[in-house]
């Protein structure tokens, strides 16, 4: 009987080679990739890989520290698009680099986020990639520089993709997106196009990303000499439930706007859906806008006005300073620009 698996009860090198008849060697050519190799031999061991699940081994010995290097990406949510689309960055960086890529949701929870993290510390992860807000207080300052420390000191990086800085001398790096900025020349374009009532649906009050984009909806209007209805900032969170429940209720209090800023595309696209069951036309009766940019965004009708932010490549980036394949930012702090897109769901406003 051909053995099938090795003394540990996974396939080895050796396995797959006496699968495909070929030495041990030329498995390990074929795999890397990087010497010339006949066709038909390349075949049969690939057919052997696949027969006797060499990849998944393959992938069970980088995470125990040894073969492929591991980098681990954190977030709260992967199934929110913006996120999803970083990931993906994040996972073919990883891949040219010849690293394996391992990710993790939270779903908002500290203590599981802290686990994964010392998992990673544990097998000697190159790198550990946190993404997205989060609540800027000293308990995170000081979780945060001690998770640094830690990671640090068994050689591996922590990286924080749209997250605040633990404050100075912690061995982290920071890549941010420019949050206030963006929303700040997006909502000077929907004043410039005459709208003066402005309905902005935020997130939660001590998330920074959502505090970000506040503070660009509140000094658009001050650098222009306005001052925003106190009554027309609502806050929820980062669902389509939210900007759906948030319009509901601004239509129901008599709330007057003639433009929606919307914190992200996916709020939006909840704020679209309320207006059109209200009976209104966006953007004949109300201007609507969002922010991230995602793929969606351009697909609805109308097509979304919005802000762009780059989030493959913020992963591919995050990927490369990480490993050190990239310039390392000055005070090892990046801030990536973003920009506005301008679509149909913005237009010109007579009154107010």
């Amino acid at each position: 009987m051909t053995r099938r698996r090795g003394d540990a009860g996974r396939s080895t090198i050796r396995d797959v080679a006496a699968r495909a008849g070929v030495s041990a060697s030329t498995v390990s050519r074929v795999l890397a990739g990087d010497y010339p190799v006949s066709a038909a031999t390349r075949g049969r061991v690939l057919r052997a890989v696949r027969e006797l699940d060499y990849v998944a081994d393959a992938h069970a010995k980088a995470v125990a520290g040894a073969g492929t290097p591991t980098l681990a990406f954190v977030l709260e949510d992967i199934t929110g698009p913006s996120f999803a689309h970083m990931a993906h960055g994040v996972e073919r960086e990883a891949a040219r680099l010849g690293h394996l890529s391992l990710m993790c949701s939270t779903d908002g929870d500290v203590r599981r986020e802290l686990e994964f993290i010392e998992m990673m510390r544990a097998q000697r992860a190159a790198a550990v990639i946190l993404v997205g807000g989060a609540a800027d207080t000293p308990e995170y300052r000081e979780r945060t520089r001690r998770t640094a420390g830690s990671l640090a000191s068994a050689g591996s990086r922590l990286v924080l993709c749209g997250r605040p800085p633990p404050g100075p001398g912690a061995p982290v790096t920071v890549i941010e997106y420019d949050n206030e900025g963006g929303a700040h020349a997006l909502v000077a374009h929907v004043l410039a196009q005459g709208h003066r009532r402005l309905l902005f649906l935020g997130g939660k009050p001590d998330q920074t990303t959502a505090l970000g984009r506040e503070r660009g909806y509140l000094a658009a209007h001050r650098s222009r000499g306005l001052e925003p209805d106190p009554a027309l900032l609502l806050r929820g969170d980062f669902t389509r439930d939210s900007g759906h429940r948030l319009i509901r209720q601004a239509l129901a209090a008599g709330l007057e706007f003639s433009a929606v800023v919307a914190a992200t595309d996916v709020v939006a696209a909840g704020a679209l859906t309320a207006l059109h069951e209200a009976g209104l036309d966006v953007p004949g009766d109300v201007s609507l806008a969002g922010y991230d940019d995602v793929p969606f965004a351009r697909d609805l009708h109308p097509a979304l006005t919005t802000v762009h932010v780059p989030y493959e490549e913020l992963g591919r980036l995050a990927v490369r300073i990480a490993l050190g394949h990239g310039e390392a930012p000055a005070a090892g702090h990046l801030l990536v620009g973003t920009r506005v897109v301008v679509r149909d769901s913005v237009a010109a406003h007579g009154g107010h």
